[in-house]
């Protein structure tokens, strides 16, 4: 099993008892804890410049960059309290953004990075990477390039390196979902997540969503993978509930269970399906299978616990 940190008590206290009424001693109920509501994913970057260029072949999801300017109204809106940058593919290895945020506004950005999956000498790296300000693990992003190092041992001294330094991993992948299934299992100890329900947009393309979903599904028998509910108007044909998409999330979640599924938004993949305000109401009002104490780990408690973010005192 993980070591993990255990960070908040039920966030919804339970009620003081009521005495009889007309009594002296009436007291009122305890007010509730608020909930602590965490986005597992948003891209953020700046313009491509000669002084900041953008990492050759790569284009951003949206036309005007997604600036911490532009994302802090959003997180508002939505009140919500802490974000995870995603650094997207156009920044290469950069974190310094996300660092930027982060010592911006203390307490609500981190940032996760990125690592030369094929390259062994990055090993070195690993045992100081929770040391490097507001970062708090890796993401692979697995595309066609990528994934022959899967299969061919160029990725094999990553696994044990990252599980030996307790950094967690986030992943997402097209069509190898499977793979990780005997990665997990040789590796108990390393912390896998897996973004956006394991779809990426050409699953979503190609009309098989199912099969990336029953793949998700498939890794929740073990206990160091943990799955982001992420990205779902992205998955939908529908509009605002997303109706279309429930049944999946619905799935992901009694597979893993509240403490290993994460929400987030992805919103940069899907901007103009839905504000981002229903993005957040899309599960705290509309998936009526979670109950609140539910939402309290699938919101943001999970995420923090599973990345090892503090939560404010």
């Amino acid at each position: 099993m993980l070591t993990r940190r255990h960070f908040l008590q039920t966030s919804i206290g339970a009620g003081l008892a009521l005495p009889l009424a007309g009594s002296a001693f009436a007291q009122s109920p305890a007010a509730p804890k608020k909930r602590i509501i965490v986005d597992s994913q948003i891209h953020l970057w700046k313009a491509d410049t000669p002084d900041r260029p953008w990492a050759p072949g790569t284009r951003a999801q949206l036309p005007e960059p997604m600036t911490i300017e532009r994302v802090l109204p959003l997180l508002d809106e939505g009140g919500v309290d802490r974000l995870v940058i995603v650094p997207p593919t156009l920044e290469g290895m950069r974190v310094d953004y996300g660092q930027e945020a982060a010592r911006r506004y203390p307490g609500r950005f981190a940032t996760m990075g990125r690592i030369q999956l094929n390259d062994p000498n990055e090993a070195k790296r690993l045992p100081g990477w929770r040391q490097q300000p507001a970062v708090l693990g890796v993401r692979l992003n697995i595309g066609p390039v990528e994934a022959p190092w899967l299969t061919d041992g160029s990725a094999d001294w990553f696994w044990p390196a990252a599980e030996k330094a307790g950094v967690p991993v986030m992943f997402l992948t097209s069509g190898q979902t499977a793979l990780f299934g005997s990665i997990a299992e040789r590796h108990p100890q390393l912390r896998l997540i897996v973004d956006h329900m394991g779809v990426t947009s050409d699953a979503v393309a190609k009309n098989e969503v199912p099969q990336a979903i029953a793949a998700t599904a498939a890794l929740a028998k073990y206990p160091n993978v943990s799955v982001k509910l992420s990205a779902s108007p992205l998955l939908s044909k529908e509009a605002y509930p997303f109706n279309d998409v429930n049944p999946y999330i619905q799935r992901l979640f009694e597979a893993y269970g509240p403490r290993r599924c994460h929400w987030g938004t992805d919103v940069t993949n899907s901007f103009a399906k839905a504000n981002y305000r229903q993005r957040v109401t899309h599960f705290t009002e509309e998936l009526k299978f979670m109950s609140q104490d539910d939402l309290d780990w699938v919101m943001g408690r999970s995420i923090l616990e599973r990345l090892d973010w503090p939560t404010p005192s």
